[in-house]
This record gives structure tokens, C-alpha cells and sequence, in this order.
């Protein structure tokens, strides 16, 4: 069974930093791909970062250049290390599968257990 779980969320003030941590299981992590997603409250779900099996990446014009994702296939974990942090940034997150290795690949076909990170003084 796939099984994702992000960790790593809390609360922290407005210019602050937070590293989450997705852990897998369940399959041959490193041939897929995988993303990362936040919902915000009252908000629709949305892509923020997506690494490659091959390590390209991609960030949504919203966290680029704040936010930066990694993968350590040894461990199964993709990391992401959150800078700069902003109140927009209030969401919970999640990390998610893809169906094959590129981050093109979408839909997502497995979700994680979200982590909530909060933006706030």
C-alpha cells in the first residue's frame, strides 16, 4: 500500500523558516515523482513544488525562490525548506505521488496526511 505522511509543520512568525518532511512507503520511490500541495482555509488546493525521479523541479510563482524542495531516495523522503515565510503562506500541506517520474505526470494518484504550517506573530 502507498502511504505518504507529511511532518514538520507548526507555527512560526512572519519571516521564519520551517523544513517539512514527506516520508513514503509502499513502492519504488525513487521512479515517481513527487509534489507538494497546500490548501489555505477557504481556499481551492494548489501545487506549490514537484521534484522529478531525475531531481528537475518545479515551484509555483507564489514560493519560488523561498521555498526549496529535495529528495533523498536512500531514505524515501522528499523534503521542503520553507524560507522567508509569509501569513499567505497559513495552510495545511501535503505531499503527493504522481503516476510516473516527471512532474509533468499529473494528476497526482495518492495524497498524503497533511501538516499544518501557520504563519503568524
Amino acid at each position: 500500500e502507498v502511504q505518504l505522511q507529511a511532518s514538520g509543520g507548526g507555527l512560526v512568525q512572519p519571516g521564519g523558516s520551517l523544513r517539512l518532511s514527506c516520508a513514503a512507503s509502499g513502492y519504488t520511490f525513487a521512479d515517481y515523482a513527487i509534489g507538494w500541495l497546500r490548501q489555505a482555509p477557504g481556499k481551492e488546493r494548489e501545487e506549490i513544488s514537484c521534484i522529478s525521479s531525475g531531481g528537475s523541479l518545479f515551484y509555483a510563482d507564489s514560493v519560488k525562490g523561498r521555498f526549496t524542495v529535495s529528495r533523498d531516495n536512500a531514505r524515501n523522503t522528499v523534503d521542503l525548506q520553507m524560507n522567508s515565510l509569509k501569513p499567505e503562506d497559513t495552510a495545511v500541506y501535503y505531499c503527493a505521488k504522481a503516476p510516473r517520474r516527471f512532474c509533468s505526470d499529473r494528476p497526482y494518484d495518492t495524497l498524503g496526511q497533511g501538516t499544518l504550517v501557520t504563519v503568524s506573530s
